[in-house]
């Protein structure tokens, strides 16, 4: 199943730009799935299943470092992309 993400991550703290880079650069690792960058969100599209294990290790991995961010997330049952 083909799904896609639209994610906002606010960092509550001073320099918050420089977390929400490092986590959209961890999920463009993952190479079997796209992701796509704008000014308000990031979207990610693919594999139902690779995307939220994906999600589970990056969104602890922030909560872990910065326990004071929000996430805010879309989730679509069927990818989107070009069309969001």
């Amino acid at each position: 199943m083909e799904i896609s993400v639209d994610i906002s991550l606010y960092p509550l703290q001073e320099g918050y730009e420089k977390p929400i880079l490092a986590f959209i650069d961890s999920l463009e690792k993952e190479d079997s799935i796209d992701v796509v960058r704008n000014e308000l969100s990031t979207q990610i599209h693919g594999n139902y299943h690779i995307i939220m294990k994906l999600l589970e290790k990056e969104v602890f991995s922030v909560f872990t470092e910065i326990p004071h961010s929000i996430f805010v997330m879309k989730f679509i049952g069927n990818n989107r992309k070009g069309i969001l």
